[in-house]
């Protein structure tokens, strides 16, 4: 989201993603997107986004700071990513933008107010792991870690 805050008014985005990213394009929908959507002879979904409107009706999306490491026990270090309240796809992509950036034995604790079921498959094309666990207040913690 932070890219689509960042485009000047002429600018299109590419999205070229190993699925096709159905809820951005609600979300971007409503920010006054279009897209069109192809599949790559690699079988990737490339998606362009075109604002429909003019910009002055787009409104301007927030941005979040990064994540900060914070120590845990055994010395090891911890991203806590908060993504609850976001609509889908913004939970989806803030955790994977924090584990990009994961230093080698860190882990990352991902909060979110729905299971984050597409999440596991792109953890594992990154190398990475994760388990949720339902807490008592219906939202999920889940834990990622480096496999």
């Amino acid at each position: 989201m932070q890219t689509v805050a960042a485009l000047k008014d002429n600018e299109d985005l590419l999205l070229i993603a190993p699925f096709q990213p159905t809820p951005l394009l609600g979300v971007l929908a409503k920010q006054g997107f279009s897209h069109e959507a192809k599949q790559t002879p690699s079988g990737d979904c490339e998606v362009k986004f075109t604002r429909s409107h003019t910009p002055s009706e787009v409104p301007s999306l927030p941005t979040e700071p990064p994540c900060r490491p914070r120590p845990v026990s055994g010395g090891a270090s911890a991203l806590d990513v908060d993504a609850r309240g976001l609509e889908p796809p913004q939970p989806l992509v803030k955790i994977l933008e924090a584990v990009a950036e994961l230093p080698a034995g860190a882990r990352l604790r991902a909060h979110t107010d729905r299971r984050p079921m597409h999440l596991y498959a792109q953890l594992e094309e990154r190398g990475f792991a994760g388990e949720s666990e339902e807490q008592p207040d219906g939202s999920f913690v889940t834990y990622v870690r480096h496999v």
